[in-house]
Parts: C-alpha cells; structure tokens; sequence
C-alpha cells in the first residue's frame, strides 16, 4: 500500500502545480463543468497511468538497484524541469466541443507530464505497477477534478507560478539526493 498511497500524495501535488489543471480549469470555464468532462478527465488520468506503469515493468528487469534508483532521480529532476520552465499555453479562443478531440489533446498532454513520470519511476522503485497506477490515476484525477470544479476561479485563486517553482524544488531536492545515494557519494 505505500506504493499506492506515496504515487498519490506525489501525483496530486505535482498536477496541482502542473500545466494540465490549468488547461481543464479553462475548458470547464469555456465549456461548462459537464459530466463529459469529468469523465474524459478521469479516463485520461487512468489511462495513461496505466501506460506509465506498464512501461516501468518493461524497464525493470533491464535495470538493477542502483540503475532504477538513477531513473527514479532523472525522473524527479525531469518533473522539477517541467513544473519549473513549462507554462500552461494561452486560453482557446473557440475551444472546440468535440468529446473525441478533448480527450485526445489531454490524453496527449498527461501521457508526458511529471506526474507520469513520477508514476514510472515510483513502479520502479517499488516494484508495485499496479498500486502505482492506481495512486497516480487517483492523485491526477483529484486535482484535476479540483480544476474542473473551479473553472474561472482556479487561475484567480491559486498562486499558480509559486505553487509550481515550490514544487519543483522539492522535487529537484529530492533528485539530487537520490542520484548521490545511488553513486554512492551520500
């Protein structure tokens, strides 16, 4: 169960500070918080944890202890880059109302974003692909559902740009550890 529980708390905060709560803040407040949405919104996380776990068990046995402790660093660091350099881009002027097209462009989007790389190198780091899914599927999809609740208040009250230069330091804190345990250097 840890795996399941720190892939959540990990996940939720990461797309809290993300690009992607952004983007379902804006298409809730353009569209409507519809049922649809949600919907797409939850598929998409469950999704495409599911692939980022999948692709950890690939990668596990080409890797020993110390290989996939390096992963899990890079990856930690490879999210801080992310949350610390990458921004939401601007508001759809006519977003489109296509269910297929929504999904896809979030689909698309999560599939590369921190939390999904957290959720690979949490797989491997506990050997646990299935806990880890399902934390980083419910993690994302909180904070998205969060996003989707508040539509056009989400940009006003949350201090976006603080919450994801926080974010991205602890992550790269906890990278740099990580990488001088697995050299052995601390």
């Amino acid at each position: 169960m840890p795996a399941f529980f720190l892939t959540m708390m990990a996940c939720l905060v990461v797309t809290l500070a993300g690009r992607e709560q952004v983007r379902t803040a804006r298409l809730a407040a353009r569209l409507g918080k519809s049922a649809i949405l949600l919907v797409i919104v939850w598929v998409c996380a469950i999704a495409t944890s599911a692939i980022a776990a999948w692709v950890a068990t690939l990668m596990a046995p080409l890797m020993p202890g110390q290989a996939k402790q390096m992963f899990v660093a890079i990856a930690l660091l490879l999210s801080a880059a992310e949350l610390a350099f990458l921004r939401a881009g601007p508001a759809p002027k006519e977003p489109t109302r296509s269910a297929g097209a929504i999904g896809i462009v979030m689909f698309a989007a999560q599939l590369t974003d921190a939390a999904r790389f957290l959720v690979m190198a949490l797989t491997l780091q506990t050997g646990e692909p299935v806990l880890a899914a399902a934390g980083g599927a419910f993690g994302s999809g909180l904070a998205l559902t969060l996003a989707l609740l508040a539509a056009s208040e989400w940009e006003a009250r949350v201090p976006q740009r603080l919450l994801s230069y926080l974010a991205a330091g602890v992550l790269a804190s906890i990278a740099v550890v990580m990488g001088l345990s697995a050299r052995g250097i601390i």
